[in-house]
């Protein structure tokens, strides 16, 4: 089963209930847990693996050979991300705008495009706490895209019917939550009943059901705010699956680095009911 676990904003405690899901169904089934945030991981602070493995995660670019090229501005016209411009006789390419489609070399008629690898990150994999598999992928500070490195992080391991992936999304509601997002069996929304909290949700919401993937919410910080946030969940009829109460000293905690399950054990039967709960929607079982 593959679940991500999303929100619409940052700092909503999204990344507290993925690794505490992770550890609390370590003793169900093999577990991977999916570092998708490629811009921020932090998921690593908490569980603490031990990487075994680093790759670099390239994109594919164009390089032109001057001596076949003869500036005809076929490959200018295709590229619909504009990563290539004519100047004069000259063909130049920016890198940090393609996108690795290779248009440019399907369509260039003279045959003078090669391809070559532009590493934009790393894709990390190791062993947490409990036996949970742990995978990341690392944007490099000042390239602009996070899509590539997220498509290549979800495809070092292919999903099984024995193992449950947890991909741990980017805050927002952007390109890379929709690819984090791609293929998944249910998203667990955690929220918070404050007005930003609200209006992400909405965008959130709005995503999945062009995306047909069934949700559910945790709301966390349970107790400040108003009552906006339920009325919108009560009237688009997406289950409430747990409530996370405010409480400064799991916050302290947190800060320090130890889990949710950690600081409360009871919450690992909470999310195994949880996850109970998720597969009666989805119509699965617990493996």
């Amino acid at each position: 089963m593959q679940i991500a676990v999303a929100s619409g904003k940052g700092g909503t405690g999204k990344t507290t209930i993925a690794t505490s899901l992770a550890l609390s169904l370590a003793s169900l089934a093999k577990v991977r847990y999916f570092d998708c945030d490629v811009e921020a991981p932090n998921g690593h602070l908490f569980l603490k693996p031990e990487f075994s493995e680093s790759t670099p995660a390239n994109i594919w670019i164009p390089q032109i050979q001057t001596e076949k090229c003869t500036a005809c501005g076929r490959c200018v016209e295709v590229c619909q991300f504009h990563a290539l411009a004519q100047v004069g006789k000259n063909i130049l390419v920016f890198p940090q705008l393609c996108h690795g489609c290779g248009s440019c070399t399907w369509n260039c008629p003279e045959n003078a495009i090669v391809e070559v690898p532009n590493p934009i990150g790393t894709l990390d994999r190791g062993m947490a706490m409990e036996n949970v598999e742990f995978l990341r992928g690392q944007l490099t500070i000042s390239e602009p895209m996070a899509t590539p490195i997220i498509r290549r992080l979800k495809k070092l391991e292919q999903p099984s019917p024995d193992t449950i992936d947890i991909y741990d999304a980017p805050p927002g509601a952007s390109c890379s939550v929709v690819e984090t997002l791609r293929g998944v069996d249910f998203a667990l929304l955690v929220t918070e009943p404050t007005p930003f909290g609200l209006h992400d949700l909405k965008q959130m919401l709005g995503i999945l059901s062009d995306m047909n993937i069934p949700s559910g919410i945790v709301i966390n910080r349970d107790g400040i705010g108003d009552d906006s946030l339920k009325d919108v969940l009560r009237e688009s009829n997406i289950p409430i699956l747990l409530r996370v109460p405010f409480d400064r000293a799991l916050a302290e905690n947190l800060a320090t680095g130890r889990t949710l399950v950690e600081v409360y054990p009871n919450y690992r039967d909470i999310l195994r009911e949880v996850y109970q709960r998720i597969t009666e929607i989805i119509g699965g079982k617990i493996q």
